[in-house]
């Protein structure tokens, strides 16, 4: 009887327990994991549908799982400092507890793995520049003239700014894209947001510090850039309007700037058909910043 009540807690104990499991998501990723004798797959789908089905089978076990982007570049980096075997379960098990630890994660919820995967990669994405903004704004140092941190003074003038723009929308959905070009090389970050007819706003906190700090990098090393914002609004056309960022402002873009903007191709500069449905409209100005210390 003992046995039998102690075999029942340890499998609720188990129960409990969350795991999670590192995913190739690509073939060149896959193949890249090929060189290593302990690494039976031979198929990128077939590792994907047995993923897929581990998955399935933890969940109706009653088990929490997260998945998290395993890069096999990454991983030989973090065997070599950890002087674990890359060739190993071993390694790959201790590789994927640190990216469960400190990198991004998403949540298994039954959904095909065909659909969480670019959720993951969104994810991830989302993560790398998020870090990389933040090294950039540690390393903008501190004014020459009261010795402010540069980096967290941009950061504070951006939250403000994006908080600005959410308000100013109407209730629906907002999507607010924010790009910067450092050295001809764009950072980007994206959000989604949604106000309630009652004025209550919901939003990823991920997305909004990615833009919040695109918007910061832009501010704080004086790059240009700019944010584009698109109202979704039941039984109404969207609304789309922009802000051009210079150096500390974002001043806002008339009708026929933003009509301009969202007609013409990023790359190659060609025009693009307007889409239908869609008003064009002027930005509207988002006031003076009251930061005294403001540069």
């Amino acid at each position: 009887m003992a046995h039998a009540k102690q075999d029942t807690m340890r499998r609720a104990l188990r129960r409990e327990v969350a795991g999670t499991i590192g995913l190739l998501t690509d073939a060149e990723d896959f193949a890249a994991m090929r060189r290593y004798r302990t690494f039976t797959f031979h198929d990128h789908t077939t590792y994907l549908r047995e993923v897929e089905h581990l998955l399935r089978t933890l969940a109706a076990e009653g088990k929490h799982t997260t998945l998290a982007l395993f890069d096999p570049e990454e991983y030989e980096h973090f065997c070599t400092e950890t002087g674990l075997d890359p060739d190993s379960p071993d390694g790959r098990t201790h590789f994927t507890a640190e990216l469960a630890a400190a990198g991004p994660t998403v949540t298994y919820d039954g959904r095909p793995l065909s659909d969480i995967v670019p959720d993951l990669i969104d994810e991830t994405l989302r993560h790398s520049t998020v870090e990389y903004g933040e090294r950039l704004l540690a390393d903008t140092g501190r004014c020459a003239d009261c010795g402010e941190d540069i980096g967290v003074a941009a950061f504070t003038r951006a939250a403000v700014l994006l908080s600005r723009i959410l308000d100013t929308g109407s209730p629906g959905t907002q999507h607010i894209v924010c790009s910067v070009t450092l050295d001809t090389t764009p950072l980007l970050g994206s959000l989604h947001a949604e106000r309630t007819p009652d004025g209550l706003l919901h939003l990823d906190e991920s997305e909004a510090l990615e833009v919040t700090t695109v918007l910061a990098v832009g501010i704080a090393t004086q790059s240009p850039g700019g944010l584009v914002q698109r109202t979704t609004t039941p039984d109404r056309p969207d609304r789309v309007c922009g802000w051009r960022l210079s150096g500390e402002r974002l001043t806002p873009l008339t009708e026929a700037q933003v009509f301009d903007a969202y007609c013409t191709d990023a790359h190659t500069g060609d025009p693009v058909p307007p889409e239908p449905g869609l008003d064009y409209a002027q930005a509207p100005d988002l006031g003076p910043y009251d930061d005294p210390h403001a540069h």
